[in-house]
């Protein structure tokens, strides 16, 4: 329990970050199942529309803080590299 106010101010944020994160990660997501179904569907032309759509939201989603940037890089790279052998 945190007991100063600079504590008890540093919950509050962290609360009200984790529930911005939570639906970052939770759209992200979701952008990402559309790629995995067309890239299953072995339709390349609608991944690659999905891979444009999700590439933005995967970096945004980094740059905030939300992932990590290498876990994005090996998520992009490796959702390309199934694309392009396609």
């Amino acid at each position: 329990m945190a007991n100063s106010r600079a504590a008890k101010k540093r919950v509050r944020q962290n609360e009200r970050r984790s529930i911005r994160n939570r639906g970052r990660r939770s759209r992200v997501r979701s952008y990402l199942r559309k790629v995995e179904e067309a890239i299953a569907s072995g339709n390349k032309e609608v991944a690659e529309g999905a891979f444009q759509e999700v590439m933005p939201e995967l970096h945004r989603g980094a740059q905030k803080g939300a992932f990590h940037r290498n876990a994005i890089g090996r998520k992009l790279s490796g959702l390309s590299r199934r694309i392009n052998a396609m």
